[in-house]
This record gives C-alpha cells, sequence and structure tokens, in this order.
C-alpha cells in the first residue's frame, strides 16, 4: 500500500469498519499513524469507539469534536440474502438513515472533508454503453436506493462532499470473490446467465487506495471506484478459472440465480460498464488497473 502524504487527515472517524472495506481501510490509516475512531452500535468498551444508532439518529457528539474527516461505509449489505419487501425497507432505511445521521453530525462538528458510501448501482442497467459521473441515475430499485443515499449525504452543508460510487469489490476473503472462490476451487465455475453483461470490479487494494487519495486531493461529489478495465461476466469467469488453473465449464443459467437469489440476481445478471472518469482526470493511478494481473495475485494470497 502506498505511503500516504503527510496532509492525509490526523484524526478520522469510521462508519462501518467490521465490514470489508472498512476493517481493510482502519487498518492502514492506522499503520499510516492516524487516530481513528470507530462508530458503533453497541455500547461502547475501547477508547477508539464512539456510541451511534443509525435507525434512531442518535450520535454521540462529543467525541467526535474536532474530527477532521468522517468516512461513512455502513449500510446493509446488497448481496446478502433474498430480497423480500421487507429486506429491501432495511437495504434502503439502513442507508438513508445512516447517511442522514451522519450528515446531521457533519454539519455540528464540522470535518474538512466527509467521504459517503455509494455504489454503481446509481447507473442502473447500462448494456454495452460505458458511463461516467456525469450519467445519470438509472431507475431500478438499487439506483433508487442510491439516489436517496447520496441526496441524503449532500445535505452536509460546511464540509467537502466525496460519494464513492463502489464497484464489484475484489478480495478473496469476502465479498463476490469470496463467495465464487469455493465453487471455482471444485471446477464447478462458470458463467452467469449468458456471460455478457458487464462488470465493474476493483480491487480491495486500489480501493483503500482511491479512499486516501479522496480524504487528501480536493475533489468532491460523486466518484466512481472501479478499474478503469470493466470485464465482462464471460471474461470474469475465464480470467478467475485460469488463475485457478480450473476449467470454468458449468454455467449458471439465469432463471437458476433468480430462484436462488431473488431480486439481487438483477445485479449480478445486469450490465454495468463504469468507467473512474474522475480518478483518471485527477492523476490517480491504480496498481491492479487488468483483472488477469489482479485476479492472479488475489488468488495466490489464499
Amino acid at each position: 500500500m502506498p505511503s500516504a502524504h503527510n496532509h492525509l487527515p490526523q484524526r478520522v472517524a469510521i462508519t462501518g469498519a467490521s465490514g470489508l472495506i472498512g476493517s481493510a481501510l482502519l487498518g492502514h490509516l492506522k499503520s499510516e499513524g492516524h487516530t481513528v475512531q470507530r462508530l458503533v452500535r453497541r455500547k461502547t468498551v475501547a477508547a477508539d469507539e464512539v456510541f451511534w444508532d443509525p435507525i434512531k439518529g442518535e450520535i454521540d457528539l462529543e467525541p467526535l469534536r474536532g474530527v477532521e474527516a468522517i468516512i461513512h461505509l455502513a449500510g446493509a449489505n446488497v448481496g446478502d440474502r433474498r430480497w423480500t419487501k421487507k429486506y429491501r425497507a432495511e437495504i434502503l432505511n439502513s442507508r438513508l438513515l445512516g447517511t442522514t445521521t451522519i450528515a446531521k453530525a457533519a454539519n455540528e462538528v464540522k470535518p474538512a472533508v466527509v467521504i459517503s458510501a455509494s455504489a454503481i448501482g446509481w447507473y442502473g442497467e447500462t448494456g454495452n454503453r460505458a458511463v461516467n459521473e456525469s450519467d445519470r441515475a438509472g431507475d431500478d430499485f438499487l439506483a433508487t436506493v442510491c439516489r436517496e443515499w447520496e441526496a441524503a449525504a449532500d445535505s452536509i452543508t460546511n464540509s467537502r462532499v466525496v460519494k464513492i460510487r463502489t464497484g464489484l469489490v475484489l478480495e478473496p476473503t469476502g465479498g463476490a470473490l469470496g463467495k465464487m472462490l469455493p465453487l471455482f476451487k471444485f471446477g464447478l465455475g462458470g458463467k452467469l446467465g449468458n456471460g455478457k453483461q458487464w462488470w465493474s470490479w476493483i480491487t480491495l487494494h486500489d480501493q483503500i487506495k482511491a479512499i486516501c487519495f479522496l480524504l487528501e486531493k480536493n475533489i468532491e461529489g460523486a466518484v466512481n471506484l472501479t478499474s478503469p478495465n470493466p470485464a465482462t461476466n464471460q471474461e470474469f469467469t475465464a480470467a478467475l478459472a485460469r488463475a485457478l488453473r480450473r476449467p470454468a465449464i458449468f454455467p449458471v443459467p439465469g432463471f437458476a440465480l433468480k430462484l436462488a437469489l431473488g431480486g439481487f440476481s438483477t445485479e449480478i445478471l445486469g450490465s454495468k460498464r463504469v468507467l473512474p472518469q474522475k480518478l483518471l482526470d485527477a492523476g490517480f493511478t491504480f496498481d491492479y488497473p487488468h483483472l488477469a494481473p489482479a485476479l492472479s495475485e488475489l488468488v495466490d494470497l489464499q
């Protein structure tokens, strides 16, 4: 991981610090010598913990006074279970109420920067068309969630606000790759649906590098956190099988995914070809811009 520059904020508060991205970011910032405070939804037990209840809109402001950056990553995970009506409400509320609570706190403690999570779900279905930050929102369920989510972050008035539209984060221990690896290791992997849908991915390493870059640079608004080279699902599954030296001959038909995953299947079968225009324009360099080397490296870490 690249060394952070001296002007990175010295005191940072993080929500979602126990998640895939949050825990990696927490470790990285601490290793760079920064003071990191974690927002937790239970009684605090450690000195670096700050209590909040995103659903009730409660947050302990006192320990946050003087904080230079807030990085808000918390929210119910979209891929965790079937999208029942109840879980859809939980996905929307966890994001909306959490971000509204953070926005109110930020307007009170006035950090220099707030980085708030969003997702490439913002763009809806893009087919083969490549989109960047200037493209409008889609109209499916996740696009609606992202719109509301970003609107809540836009109510922050006294800080630089960055909304990170994160793609498919690749990390062998979690997320989509973590779910796919066991199947592929047994030679049971294959393309999902027709395999022509675009997946906009990023390694966890570059995700953390990009967040640190955004802490420092004077960039605001929506920023896509995806590699500059999205891949089709077919390319992705072929590259993963090659990295594991396994065949990828068991395609999963679309109807089976719909049965297994419910609404979330539209995310796997849907096509999002998203480019990180703002990061590239600002001179950010990806350590893993290409899929095959990224997957080889990640699989070797196993």
